[in-house]
């Protein structure tokens, strides 16, 4: 896995991109994530552009204790949830699989409450992405 500024990435070789969507899925479930909503941009960008595009999904994620601690927290918090996880198939023919850093992102926010979650929701993102391929 690797890391960057906002997010974490892992690479799966050998699987397709819907196997690995699915991995993807049922291991969000496995820590207690639901997907609220997936934004395929793939079939979004030729609707709307007519451009082609390589398969790419958004999954919204969203573990509800953790999300109602952190709305109890902070009333605007809303703005940064749900977590997003993307899954898309690059050039070379691996599936990508990248999340956002909630420690990252809740840096943004100025309440001490916050932290805890978003470092218990960070481990187990990072154990979703460590789970699959």
């Amino acid at each position: 896995m690797q890391n960057f500024k906002y997010g974490f990435v892992k690479s799966v070789t050998g699987k397709s991109f819907s196997k690995v969507k699915q991995e993807v899925v049922d291991a969000l479930a496995k820590e207690g994530f639901g997907v609220l909503t997936e934004i395929d941009v793939q079939a979004t960008l030729k609707k709307k552009l007519d451009a082609d595009f390589r398969p790419y999904a958004i999954l919204g994620a969203c573990n509800p204790p953790f999300a109602y601690q952190a709305l109890q927290a902070e009333e605007h918090i809303g703005l940064l949830l749900p977590c997003n996880v993307v899954v898309q198939q690059m050039d070379d023919g691996r599936v990508d699989v990248s999340a956002l850093s909630p420690k990252a992102l809740f840096t943004l926010v100025d309440c001490p409450e916050v932290a805890p979650i978003a470092d218990q929701v960070e481990e187990r993102m990072r154990r979703v992405l460590k789970s699959i391929g």
